[in-house]
């Protein structure tokens, strides 16, 4: 058993979630972030890859006073878990997702991760192992439905969220185009990684709704499986 996995990504009318430097942008407007802070309040737990956390220090936290006081009126946390996938345990000590807000917080590791790392990072979160070089990803969703975990936001970045699809981990696909180009071969797109080279393989969605958004197009797509 797994939780029920959906992707949440803004990216811009040319397909790319940031620039060549990886440098966050804003792509998206008012609308679209209280959007984004209802689903994450909404959420278990919410998901990033270890380039995420390098390259934006997110804290992952809900915004809204209203919406942390509905989920702490549900008994639960004011934060949804938020988890780091890290295979090798380069999250830094002073990350905001360490530290920021109240909840829990699980960095997930594999078995190539140096022991002093690991236990410098179980000082400010649980810590999870599992998978030889790289985190087991079916194997970890599989303790977070045990923790309790039975809807998981993925917020990125391309190679965790590719590696999901790969892997067949995901079950919807958030989608917020901006009215912008970003342009760049280099640019990181929502789902990076190794890609696929047959189009066999390729993950096949449906569309659920298409809303206009703020200057954009919000997609909501379900993956349809064989």
């Amino acid at each position: 058993m797994r939780p029920f996995v959906f992707g949440n990504i803004a990216m811009s009318a040319d397909g790319k979630i940031s620039t060549r430097e990886r440098r966050q942008v804003r792509i998206s407007g008012n609308e679209d972030y209280l959007r984004v802070d209802r689903i994450k309040a909404e959420s278990d737990a919410i998901m990033v890859g270890i380039g995420t956390v390098l390259a934006d220090d997110p804290s992952l936290t809900v915004k809204s006073p209203e919406l942390r006081e509905r989920r702490k009126a549900a008994g639960k946390d004011e934060n949804p878990i938020r988890i780091v996938v890290d295979g090798r345990g380069r999250t830094p000590l002073d990350a905001d997702i360490l530290h920021k807000g109240s909840g829990k917080r699980i960095v997930a590791v594999s078995k190539k991760a140096p022991t002093n790392a690991v236990e410098a990072l179980r000082q400010h979160a649980a810590v999870i192992v599992g998978g030889e070089e790289t985190v087991d990803l079916r194997g970890l969703l599989e303790e977070l439905h045990r923790q309790g975990v039975r809807r998981l936001m993925v917020e990125g970045g391309g190679t965790l969220i590719w590696t999901l699809f790969e892997q067949g981990l995901v079950d919807e696909f958030q989608t917020f185009v901006g009215n912008v180009v970003i342009g760049g071969k280099d640019a990181p797109t929502p789902a990076d990684g190794a890609g696929f080279l047959h189009e066999e393989d390729f993950p096949r969605l449906q569309i659920i709704e298409a809303v206009r958004l703020d200057d954009g197009l919000l997609i909501r797509w379900e993956v349809k499986r064989a």
